[in-house]
C-alpha cells in the first residue's frame, strides 16, 4: 500500500482513525520536527476544530471529499486561507490575517482538507531556498544541512518529514518542482488557467504563477489537480484538458545541456535512464539538441527575472508596505525593477509570447519533453543569501542551479518533476516532464508509470499512517 495522503483519506473513511486523532498525530509530528523549520504558523486550535467539524459531518458527506479529514498547510504565499495570517516571508507584512478564502482555499476546504499552520518561504518567493530572515530556515529532512529549496521550501519539508502527507504549494519559477525535487517528492506545476485565481485574480504574477501541491505520491498529484482544478467565474476562459493522445508518444529526451550548465553526469543518467523505462514502454525517444532549446531557456530566465523585479517594484509602492523592512536582495531586484522603462516592459510582454509560441513550436515535433529538473544535489543552507544586493549572481546561481524551470512558467505550460533513483549520498535523482498547454493528464500518466518503491522509498513515516 502506498503510504500518501490517498491511503490517510481512506483510512480516516474506514474509521481506522478519525480526523482529530490524524490532526493530533500531525500536531505532534509538527513538534517532533520544530527544528526542520517547514512550519512558520502552527494553529493547534483551528486544526482541532477543523478536524473535529469534519468528524461531525454525516457520513455521505464525509464520503464525497476525496481528502476527507486529511491534515495539511497552506504556503505562505498564494491562497490566502481564512483564518492563516499571510507574512510572504517578510517583515513588511507581518501577521497580516487571511480574512477570507481564496476561489482555491475553499476547494481546499471543500475537498476535506484540515489546515492547521502555515509553511515557511523565502521573502516574497525571491529564492530556490527557505531561509527568510524573519526565520525559520527551512531544512531538508533527507539531510539537515541541504535546504529543502524555495519558493514551497517549508510545504516539501514538512511533507518529505511525514508531519503532513501533502501540502499547498506555488510555482512562478520552479518553486512547487524544485522544493519536491530536493525532498524526494512529486510536484505538478499546472497549465496557466487550470486553477481557480479567484476572487481578486491578482495573485499570479502576470501568469507566469499556478497553485497545486507537493505530494507522496503520483496519485495524490492526480488526485489533487482533479478536485482542485478548473476555472473560476471570472476574467479568464475555462482550460479545457485535452484528450490523452492514444498508443506510442514521442518524447523529446534533453538530458545534455552543453557547456552553459554544469549537469552532474549521474542526474543525467538519471533522465537518460527514465527515457529507457518509457521507451521499454513502447514510447519513441528522441534525443532533443540543446541548440534546439538554448534560446527558449535563456528568454525564460531573463523573462522571469523581469516580471519578480516588476512585481517587487509594484508591491513597493502599495500603502502599507515598508521596503525598508525588507532583505537586502529584495530591496535590490525592486529596485531594478522600477527603473525598467515602459519599452522595456512591452518588450518583456512580448517575450513571454514568443517564448510560449517558440516552446510550442518544439510540441509539434514532440508529445513531452523529458529533462533533468536540478543541476546537482539540494545545495547547502545558506547557499543563496539574500544579504546582498548582486542581483545578477543572485539569479545566476539560481539558473544554474534548476536551470530548465523557468520555462514551463514562462510559457504556462504543466510540468512535473518525481524521483527516479538515489546518488551515492542517499539523495533523490529528480527528472522533469514538460508538456504542452491542457495536458496534464499526460504528464500525470507517464509519471505514474515511472513512479516506483524499488527507485525511492520514502524515509520519514506519515503522521497517522505510523501505527
Amino acid at each position: 500500500m502506498q503510504a500518501d495522503a490517498t491511503a490517510l483519506a481512506e483510512a480516516i473513511g474506514r474509521g481506522k482513525l478519525t480526523a482529530r486523532q490524524a490532526m493530533e498525530r500531525s500536531l505532534a509530528a509538527a513538534e517532533k520536527h520544530q527544528a526542520l523549520g517547514a512550519i512558520c504558523h502552527l494553529d493547534a486550535e483551528q486544526g482541532l476544530a477543523s478536524a473535529e467539524a469534519f468528524d461531525a459531518l454525516p457520513a455521505e458527506q464525509r464520503k464525497s471529499m476525496p481528502f476527507g479529514g486529511v491534515p495539511t498547510l497552506a504556503k505562505d504565499l498564494g491562497g490566502p486561507f481564512r483564518g492563516f495570517p499571510v507574512a510572504a516571508g517578510s517583515k513588511s507584512l507581518l501577521r497580516q490575517d487571511g480574512r477570507a478564502d481564496s476561489d482555491l482555499a475553499a476547494r481546499f476546504r471543500s475537498a476535506g482538507f484540515c489546515l492547521f499552520g502555515i509553511t515557511t518561504t523565502p521573502e516574497f518567493g525571491l529564492s530556490l531556498a527557505s531561509e527568510p530572515a524573519i526565520g525559520p530556515i527551512s531544512r531538508n529532512p533527507l539531510d539537515p544541512i541541504l535546504t529543502s529549496g524555495g519558493s514551497s521550501g517549508g510545504a516539501a519539508a514538512a511533507v518529505a518529514a511525514g508531519i503532513v502527507s501533502i501540502a499547498h504549494a506555488t510555482d512562478a519559477g520552479g518553486s512547487i518542482r524544485v522544493p519536491a525535487a530536493c525532498c524526494g517528492l512529486v510536484g505538478l506545476k499546472p497549465g496557466r488557467g487550470a486553477m481557480a485565481a479567484g476572487p481578486l485574480f491578482t495573485n499570479h504574477l502576470g501568469g507566469i504563477a499556478s497553485e497545486l501541491a507537493v505530494c507522496r505520491s503520483v496519485r495524490d498529484a492526480e488526485l489533487a489537480f482533479s478536485a482542485l482544478s478548473g476555472s473560476t467565474s471570472g476574467p479568464y476562459p475555462p482550460v479545457e484538458q485535452a484528450s490523452m493522445p492514444s498508443g506510442k508518444l514521442r518524447i523529446g529526451l534533453l538530458a545534455d545541456l552543453g557547456s552553459d550548465f554544469a549537469i552532474e553526469p549521474v542526474r543525467a543518467e538519471a533522465v537518460e535512464e527514465a527515457a529507457r523505462a518509457l521507451e521499454a514502454e513502447g514510447h519513441e525517444i528522441v534525443s532533443l539538441n540543446w541548440d534546439d532549446i538554448r534560446a527558449v531557456v535563456e528568454a525564460s530566465g531573463k523573462a522571469f527575472r523581469d516580471v519578480i523585479a516588476i512585481n517587487l517594484a509594484s508591491l513597493a509602492k502599495l500603502p502599507g508596505i515598508d521596503p525598508s523592512c525588507w532583505e537586502p536582495m529584495t530591496q535590490a531586484v525592486a529596485e531594478e525593477g522600477g527603473r525598467m522603462s515602459g519599452v522595456a516592459v512591452w518588450d518583456l510582454v512580448q517575450a513571454i509570447v514568443y517564448v510560449g509560441r517558440d516552446l510550442h513550436a518544439l510540441f509539434n515535433r514532440f508529445d513531452c519533453l523529458l529533462t533533468p529538473m536540478l543541476a546537482s544535489a539540494p545545495r547547502s543552507i545558506g547557499s543563496f543569501p539574500s544579504d546582498h544586493r548582486d542581483t545578477d549572481l543572485h539569479f545566476a546561481r539560481m539558473g544554474s542551479f534548476a536551470p530548465l524551470a523557468s520555462i514551463a512558467n514562462i510559457s504556462g505550460f504543466p510540468a512535473i518533476t518525481l524521483p527516479f533513483g538515489v546518488d551515492k549520498r542517499g539523495l533523490p535523482l529528480p527528472v522533469q516532464m514538460i508538456a504542452p498547454m491542457g495536458h496534464e493528464a499526460l504528464l500525470l500518466a507517464l509519471a505514474a508509470r515511472l513512479e516506483g518503491e524499488e527507485r525511492w522509498s520514502h524515509r520519514f513515516p506519515i503522521a497517522g499512517l505510523d501505527r
